[in-house]
């Protein structure tokens, strides 16, 4: 099958359009923010007029608060894939969340189950200390994940500090052991090719168009329903509208605190895929 990737704005909802157009397929979403009704303009969902054209499976598909992890995520979208090919149709995965697609196409680490007891302790160090605290504690370790991962992703740096005091070994050291060696669904990686000046451009116009239709009263609405603490709500973009909102950035900055965001994003994503094997498309 195929799935498309590459940063975000890149185009990747359009290429997978008109590839479903012409193969005769069906889009399965692989985007962590996408997947949550009420997450709306932020996030890129698909057009009315995109959804249309090609059926999405995995949009809208879970509450603000239900709980998705890769895990999850991978078998809702092997269900969707058996049911678009039961059908005849060629499954076309779609996203920028690339670790819920490692996840689909070859499987995870195994890994010991969450502990609530061992999380309560690092969310308390990191609001008595500082997050810089909790990521410190990793360097000894495990020095890989230490460079890795930013101090101010409270969530992974959690699980790799919880991994090691359960197994006793290093997170990053399963993981190279683990490589994503075994394949679970044969795909090709396709990706649109934009140089970062262009990227920038897309994301610019795209941040614009979404405040414009919107997206500070979205965020209000999701706020005031109770929805503030949703996974999603810490997602890039959803993260400083938020900030906005609750008076932590001014209207006058936030499009270009969204840029920026959004931009080191991008580039993270693209050394995801530099270690990948993508077929690179030029994009218009």
């Amino acid at each position: 099958m195929l799935a498309v990737v590459g940063p975000t704005a890149s185009g990747k909802t359009e290429l997978a359009v008109r590839l479903a157009e012409r193969l005769g397929g069906e889009i399965i979403s692989a985007d962590s923010v996408q997947i949550y009704r009420g997450f709306d303009i932020g996030s890129g969902k698909p057009t009315a007029e995109e959804l249309g054209r090609a059926r999405h499976h995995l949009i809208d598909a879970k509450g603000p608060l239900e709980p998705v992890d890769a895990a999850a995520y991978a078998g809702l979208a092997s269900a969707a894939i058996a049911d678009a090919r039961a059908r005849g149709k060629v499954p076309i995965v779609c996203g920028g969340t690339f670790l819920w697609v490692k996840a689909l196409l070859f499987g995870l680490l195994p890994a010991p189950p969450a502990s609530e007891e061992i999380r309560a302790r690092h969310r308390e160090l990191a609001e008595r200390e500082g997050r810089a605290a909790l990521h410190a504690k990793l360097e000894a370790i495990d020095p890989a994940a230490w460079k890795r991962l930013h101090p101010n992703d409270l969530v992974r740096v959690s699980r790799a500090l919880e991994i090691h005091e359960l197994t006793g070994r290093a997170m990053s050291e399963q993981q190279a052991e683990h490589a994503f060696a075994t394949t679970r669904h044969p795909a090709h990686l396709v990706a649109l090719a934009r140089d970062p000046a262009a990227l920038t451009a897309r994301i610019e116009e795209r941040v614009n168009l979404w405040l414009a239709a919107g997206w500070i009263d979205e965020v209000r609405a999701l706020i005031a329903a109770g929805y503030g603490e949703a996974r999603a709500m810490g997602s890039v973009g959803y993260r400083e509208v938020r900030a906005h909102v609750q008076g932590g950035v001014p209207e006058k900055d936030l499009a270009l605190t969204i840029v920026r965001a959004t931009r080191v994003f991008a580039r993270r994503q693209r050394t995801w895929l530099n270690h990948a094997e993508v077929l690179w498309v030029a994009g218009d």
